[in-house]
């Protein structure tokens, strides 16, 4: 087992639990080099179903090098209609070649706007929106550029860590098509890898979010808006970096003048001056609909602040600090040298649905490994109908028994965190659920022009990062 990339090791990730050596090279130098395909779940109604009773029109898109919140408001704008009425499943890489499911609520098929870098195609209508997770999984093509050596020694290694029998991975009729120009053995090996939260989840060239989210959950709106527009990372140009060095400047101040910071704002970075513009605009009244808190809330100019971003992105604050700490519970299982697809005495095993060829666990289905039930948890583990769970802390989470549980509690208070602080006002609650630790996929790896080319699939809200930095070990920033 090798340490890990100290900027994952900023995000709780500290380990390989492959010891071979890195490949190098790089992600994404064009987007068809990372192919995404939601894998569907939704059945919709004709086209020409009644628009009262199915008033939501489905569409497939296959985007290219497009943020899906961006498009989502990119189609509204050319439409002339809210943000509001544009719905997804599931959130993609904006650095990629994507093909996932949209609803337009009271869009007719010849109200669907062009837009550049997108092939739409009406495939229905649904009674109602695409809610975040309405899909099975994704599956995934990846080419990995520059890459110096062979990947069979590490898909051997994943292979050995892989248990016997099922797991959450995509069956053959719902994994990728082949890219032209891709060779090499296509029936592909059966692997696992701990199912880390990407760094995507946290910021990839800032990761930030979790520290975001830390500090509302320590009841810390100001100090989560510095956070966001503030804390300058080298991985930034200059003129970023600048700007965010003046936040840090202003806020020590007695009379910060969030005005002068603003007009030092470059454009790009939007949502950082959507904060910064509320802070000098200044809480009325009329905004009381949009604030978790009182007007005269002593913190209301800061909770303002926060909402001028989407709200999946004030969600993903706290989720980021939950995510944070689940990979430091993975971690320091790694470290204890706990095994990761079975369960042991004190652990919490959900079971699993298979839905769209996808064996996808329930959260919801869960079951305690006491000593008279280890045994029979671990079998169902090993045909791949349960999983070994991690919690995402939340206000109502239970944490596990034995050494699990010591390890989960262990974190939380190496951290300061404790389940209470996530009751938070309006959407940043956080209940807490479980997720499971492991991610079991089929995996094809093929070549082109001689790079490595990686066929998957993983269930919903896994991340293709996960597995793909076993094979490069190189620096997130090149992932």
């Amino acid at each position: 087992m090798r340490e890990a990339h100290e900027r994952e090791q900023a995000v709780g990730v500290d380990h390989y639990v492959s010891d071979t050596p890195g490949l190098g090279g790089r992600l994404r130098e064009t987007a068809a080099d990372f192919r995404v395909r939601e894998v569907e779940t939704v059945t919709p109604e004709p086209v020409d179903a009644a628009p009262g009773s199915y008033p939501h029109l489905l569409v497939r898109a296959r985007l290219t090098e497009w943020d899906t919140n961006d498009f989502a408001r990119a189609v509204a704008n050319a439409a002339g209609v809210g943000r509001e009425r544009v719905s997804w499943a599931g959130t993609k890489d904006k650095h990629a070649v994507t093909t996932q499911l949209f609803t337009l609520r009271g869009f007719d098929p010849e109200d669907v706007p062009s837009v550049s870098g997108a092939d739409l195609t009406v495939v229905g209508r649904l009674g109602r929106a695409l809610a975040f997770g309405d899909l099975a999984g994704n599956a995934f093509e990846i080419r990995l550029r520059g890459a110096d050596g062979d990947p069979d020694a590490t898909v051997a290694a994943l292979a050995d860590w892989t248990p016997l029998g099922g797991g959450t991975r995509l069956s053959p009729e719902t994994a990728t098509t082949v890219p032209d120009g891709v060779t090499g053995d296509e029936s592909g090996e059966t692997v696992a890898v701990p199912n880390w939260f990407g760094h995507q989840r946290f910021g990839s060239r800032r990761p930030i979010t979790h520290e975001v989210g830390r500090r509302l959950v320590a009841g810390d709106p100001r100090g989560a808006v510095l956070a966001y527009v503030g804390s300058p990372f080298d991985t930034e140009p200059e003129e970023s970096r600048a700007a965010r060095r003046r936040v840090e400047r202003e806020a020590a101040s007695d009379d910060p003048d969030w005005g002068a910071v603003l007009a030092s704002f470059p454009s790009r970075l939007r949502f950082e001056r959507s904060m910064l513009h509320r802070l000098v605009e200044g809480v009325s009244a009329a905004d009381d609909g949009e604030l978790p808190v009182a007007p005269d809330d002593p913190d209301a100019r800061w909770w303002y602040a926060l909402t001028a971003v989407p709200e999946n992105l004030q969600r993903l604050f706290v989720h980021a600090t939950q995510s944070f700490l689940f990979n430091k519970i993975l971690s320091e299982r790694l470290a204890c040298g706990l095994p990761f697809t079975r369960p042991v005495k004190g652990d919490v095993v959900c079971f699993g649905d298979d839905t769209a060829g996808v064996a996808a666990p329930d959260p919801d289905r869960t079951q305690r490994a006491t000593a008279d039930r280890v045994d029979v948890l671990a079998r169902h583990c090993e045909r791949g109908r349960a999983f070994v769970t991690a919690p995402l802390v939340g206000h109502e989470t239970t944490l596990g028994d034995g050494e699990p549980g010591e390890i989960e509690r262990g974190v939380l208070a190496d951290a300061g965190v404790d389940p209470s602080e996530f009751t938070l006002p309006g959407s940043y609650d956080s209940a807490g659920t479980r997720r499971a630790i492991t991610c079991v996929t089929d995996l094809r790896v093929g070549t082109v022009d001689g790079d490595p080319v990686f066929g998957f699939g993983l269930p919903s809200g896994a991340y293709a990062t996960a597995l793909l930095r076993e094979f490069s070990k190189a620096a997130p920033s090149a992932l």
